[in-house]
């Protein structure tokens, strides 16, 4: 059983709340979404052909305690489910980051799923699948990339509308590197006391979005 995979690294994890922890990195090729601010479109095409075993290896020679398997969209290769099963029966703390048009019910409970709600800017927010909600657990974080004031009001409005902060613990608004200023997101959260937390992508900050960063 076999995954095509970009790349394996170990890095600090730039999001979510664990941010700044560690971590062993799986890249998945390929994805079925196009955003407009997608960092990682060097992830779409190529990639290796790795069998689940060789994967598993890698990942273990770092001896880290956390992987996140990422991509691409991961949930494009039905095999991740296998591979994700296997990393949390070795007792790694596991995440998947996914783009939110991918079921995901199938997922392994004991993985924190980190699922971005595409907003309007994105050019992708109509492939959001929303029936993804009800599957998610209160360990599992909702995340928006927000580029403009339209997209944080729209992103403010999903959180009534499908009354997240009673599904999930986190639910994070992430400023789009290069396109909105942290300073004006964080004001914008503060002045309507909205109910969520603000990240920036740590890893940007330290290794300007290095391939293996």
């Amino acid at each position: 059983m076999s995954l095509r995979i970009t790349e394996i690294f170990h890095s600090l994890q730039g999001e979510t709340r664990s941010m700044g922890i560690p971590t062993v990195f799986v890249r998945l090729t390929g994805c079925p979404l196009r955003c407009a601010y997608c960092d990682t479109a060097y992830a779409f095409h190529g990639g290796k052909l790795m069998r689940i075993d060789e994967i598993l290896s890698q990942v273990a020679a770092w001896n880290c305690g956390y992987v996140t398997v990422t991509g691409g969209e991961p949930l494009a290769q039905k095999e991740c489910l296998d591979l994700l099963r296997e990393l949390c029966d070795r007792d790694y703390r596991v995440s998947l980051e996914t783009g939110g048009a991918m079921p995901v019910e199938e997922v392994d409970e004991r993985v924190c799923i980190v699922m971005d709600l595409k907003t309007p800017a994105s050019r992708e927010s109509h492939r959001n699948r929303y029936r993804n909600l009800r599957h998610l657990r209160r360990t599992d974080q909702v995340k928006f990339v927000i580029c403009d004031r339209e997209d944080y009001e729209w992103s403010l409005a999903q959180l009534g509308e499908h009354q997240l902060a009673d599904k999930v613990d986190e639910i994070l608004f992430s400023p789009s590197h290069g396109e909105l200023e942290p300073a004006a997101l964080a004001q914008w959260i503060l002045d309507d006391r909205a109910p969520v937390r603000m990240q920036i992508q740590l890893h940007k900050l330290l290794w300007n979005s290095e391939p293996g960063r």
